[in-house]
């Protein structure tokens, strides 16, 4: 068992240590699940095959200690006292190979639960989301919000809230589903999007915008045209690019685009049923529906609702919409 558990720990973290080199893709939610069965199985042998095994074998010595004092008594040769305990302790001892395993399972089995069902911690690793988000902010995210779903499959097996317009939502990115985008909400079912000349309209209505102070991005030393922006029920601040055009370059072909139009001024969608519209705050620096897609309901992770650390700025930590 220590050879196979052994092999088992390397593959582990070899695909760990590949994932975090760049040099294989990642599903880190795969992995926990299979950690959590491999460990789950070396806990329940522990309980009912080794444990036992173990206790069998102390209880044996005790036997033959106290059958080999005995012997002597009948002989008439005075017996030593010796202690066992030591030697107990060790019979009963978890060998290195189920400290790993077993032991670890009670921790892993609740992240495994907690991020599977209640809440995900995420990394920004982009800008796509300033100024509501920074590139090296930590979020959390809340996975029961809209709905409870079933950990790797992804299937929904209880519903709850559907995405607002407004909301800040993680979801898996359509074009390659092992990995997760975070974008905010601008088109529900049924709604036409439109982002003309780089001012967004819903249902022919635009979205309540006004003008806020320049914002100085420290990462790429330039300031940038700042907006105050209400849809949904919530208020967020945007950014445009005066540098770049109001069209949408590059779009690729994706599910439904026939319900978009594209111009020199940019796009009009009409979001179709169970799929939502996504776009990031940063305007002109976001690689979003406008330029892949709609997002199926199936992609949804969650709600992205506050930052609980950013190590270069602790003033970044709480709330946001």
């Amino acid at each position: 068992m220590a050879t196979l558990t052994g092999i088992l720990l390397a593959a582990f973290g070899g695909y760990g240590l590949a994932w975090y080199l760049g040099l294989a893709e990642g599903n880190f939610a795969l992995l926990l699940f299979l950690v959590t069965v491999v460990t789950g199985i070396y806990w329940v042998a522990e309980k009912r095959i080794f444990l036992p095994r173990r206790r069998a074998a102390a209880e044996q010595l005790v036997a033959e200690q106290a059958r080999r004092s005995a012997e002597l008594e009948r002989m008439g040769v005075k017996a030593d006292s010796i202690d066992i305990a030591d030697a107990q302790h060790k019979l009963l001892a978890q060998p290195w190979w189920l400290d790993w395993t077993a032991g670890l399972f009670p921790v892993i089995v609740v992240v495994f639960l907690l991020r599977s069902f209640l809440f995900e911690p995420f990394k920004i690793p982009s800008g796509s989301m300033i100024p509501t988000l920074r590139v090296g902010d930590l979020i959390l995210v809340n996975k029961f919000h809209y709905g409870v779903r079933l950990p790797v499959l992804h299937t929904k097996v209880l519903a709850n809230n559907e995405p607002q317009r407004g909301d800040v939502m993680v979801f898996r990115y359509p074009p390659q589903p092992s990995l997760d985008y975070i974008k905010r909400v601008v088109g529900v079912p049924g709604d036409e999007v439109a982002y003309l000349n780089k001012r967004l309209t819903v249902n022919g209505q635009p979205v309540p915008t006004a003008s806020a102070p320049e914002f100085f991005d420290s990462d790429s030393m330039r300031y940038a045209r700042q907006f105050e922006e209400r849809h949904g029920g919530k208020t967020y601040h945007t950014l445009n690019d005066d540098e770049r055009p109001a069209f949408i370059p590059g779009a690729s072909d994706f599910p439904y685009k026939d319900q978009c139009r594209y111009s020199v001024e940019g796009v009009v969608c009409k979001v179709p049923a169970g799929h939502y519209f996504m776009m990031g705050d940063n305007r002109d620096n976001s690689l979003d529906s406008r330029y892949w897609g709609f997002v199926p309901e199936a992609n949804i992770v969650g709600k992205a609702f506050f930052v609980w650390m950013n190590f270069g700025d602790l003033g970044r930590i709480g709330a946001f919409e």
